[in-house]
């Protein structure tokens, strides 16, 4: 993809590192001559090369990285570091070549080293799970703040420093630009980060070379099997979190039955919380209150200490999400009640994308999420229901070239869950996305509930259809895109947004 991409947050004032350090440092072997060469950076991409750069060549899926060395040292990279068989097609590049193993399994700590991340770290607190990663880390970020600390985000939508903010690439960013944006946060004077963790992100290495301070699991539940061969593939991946090479201490939330599985096989000591009736944790959430304006919730924890508060987000799963974040917060360090004082009023979150309500006082309500699983799906239209007088309406579609066995489900939860459907096109890739409708009317069809179903093509036509359906008191949700700003469509990055895409189609019916 070459439109659109984010950029990558690095340190303004980089601290060079001798070349010959490394080798040392590390024990490694090299090629060519070493002396005087510092680094200030690293990068797997050699587009994206600055000068000082210590250039890491991968081997990728149809090519090695290290083939572009030379492209590397054009844009001003002083060293490149691969394997032996990138060794060989990196010798013309006339740059010093520092040779390991596994390119891809040195890169964490490598960055580490080069952007001195591991000395005086801010808190680190990671969160992992199929759901609930991006809203418990703006939760935590939110309540980070109210406790009167500058704070960091990295997560499935966008990375913060302070009141620095760009659009995410990956859910977790590559180790390279996990450690040169914490340095970039040093150097704001960040003290705590929130760090969204996907499964790919433990089993592709990229938070090698890190340590958080709290770990969390949310939930699991039918999602990435394109990357994993079942379930339990999927778990171990999370698994892998609670390892002492990777947190200290773990929270972890038994709404789903994997919840206790964490538990009984983690590494180091946890702690538990539920939100759900009848399963008891360490600590536990009792839901007060539900509107649309959010959710007010008790967490009572050891000993029965208790705060109550409120987030502005719809969803008893809102709820579990702030609480667990909280309990994150408390085994951080944090006295419960100076939380509690802080958040007394409520919690001041936002969350992009996430059951984002974009329409005004009159008409529908329209709600933009990035919900993409059976689950998500079904928690998300609980909530949207209960404050609906009228009709739910649901506009979705799948992602192309991922995970094709929940697709069936996802569609038999949305006709379930609403009395509309609308089917449509999300991000097609290089997948016919026809055929991707006809998966996903099929499993529409397996509900016991049918909603009316209508298939229209393309999303901007849908929720234009979904809109014109609707009545005053209805509500539409529009699953998948969420906070994203654009589509993938063969490779390509085309400029989108589902909110003002709904925004527009509101004033076009004559809905201010």
């Amino acid at each position: 993809m070459t439109a659109r991409i984010p950029p990558v947050l690095r340190p303004e004032h980089p601290l060079a590192r001798p070349l010959t350090g490394l080798v040392s440092e590390f024990g490694l072997d090299s090629v060519g001559s070493l002396d005087g060469v510092e680094i200030t950076g690293v990068t797997l991409r050699s587009t994206e090369v600055e000068s000082g750069d210590l250039y890491v060549g991968i081997q990728g899926l149809n090519s090695h990285g290290a083939s572009y060395a030379a492209q590397a040292a054009a844009s001003g990279a002083v060293a490149v570091l691969t394997d032996r068989a990138g060794a060989a097609l990196a010798a013309d590049s006339g740059l010093p070549i520092v040779i390991v193993e596994s390119p891809r399994l040195a890169l964490g700590e490598v960055s580490a080293w080069v952007y001195r991340t591991n000395e005086h770290p801010p808190l680190m607190l990671g969160i992992t799970g199929t759901n609930g990663k991006t809203s418990t880390a703006y939760i935590l970020e939110a309540i980070l703040k109210q406790l009167g600390l500058v704070t960091g985000l990295s997560s499935t939508a966008e990375r913060h420093i302070g009141d620095v903010s760009v659009v995410s690439r990956l859910t977790t960013p590559e180790a390279s630009e996990m450690h040169a944006l914490l340095a970039r946060m040093r150097e704001s004077e960040v003290r705590a980060v929130a760090v969204e963790v996907s499964a790919q992100a433990l089993t592709k290495n990229r938070i090698d070379g890190l340590m958080f301070d709290v770990v969390a699991f949310t939930n699991l539940s039918h999602d990435h099997l394109d990357d994993y061969a079942d379930m339990d593939e999927y778990f171990e991946a999370k698994l892998g979190f609670f390892d002492p090479e990777r947190g200290k201490r773990g929270v972890v939330s038994l709404d789903t039955a994997w919840g206790q599985k964490v538990v009984d096989r983690s590494r180091i000591p946890v702690t538990t919380i539920s939100a759900t009736p009848g399963i008891v944790g360490e600590w536990n959430v009792e839901i007060l209150d539900e509107r649309a304006s959010g959710v007010e919730f008790t967490l009572t924890g050891p000993e029965g200490r208790s705060i109550t508060t409120h987030v502005p987000l719809i969803g008893w799963h809102m709820a579990a999400n702030a609480a667990l974040a909280i309990v994150m917060l408390v085994e951080a360090g944090f006295e419960l009640e100076a939380i509690g004082q802080a958040i007394e009023g409520g919690i001041d979150a936002y969350l992009p994308g996430r059951t984002e309500r974009v329409s005004g006082d009159r008409g529908p309500s329209v709600y933009v999420d990035f919900g993409h699983s059976p689950d998500a799906f079904l928690n998300t239209l609980g909530a949207v229901s209960k404050f609906t007088t009228g009709r739910v309406i649901m506009v979705f579609g799948a992602d192309g070239d991922r995970d094709t066995t929940k697709r069936h489900e996802m569609g038999r939860v949305a006709s379930e869950g609403s009395d509309i459907l609308v089917i449509t096109d999300h991000h097609p890739r290089f997948e016919d996305p026809e055929s991707i409708r006809a998966t996903l009317i099929e499993g529409a069809n397996l509900a016991e509930h049918q909603a009316e179903l209508h298939e229209v093509s393309p999303p901007e036509k849908a929720i234009r259809v979904a809109v014109a359906l609707a009545q005053e008191g209805d509500s539409i949700l529009w699953a998948g895109p969420g906070h994203q700003d654009y589509r993938d469509i063969r490779g390509e990055r085309t400029p989108y947004s589902a909110r003002a895409e709904a925004r527009e189609a509101l004033r076009e019916a004559g809905w201010a």
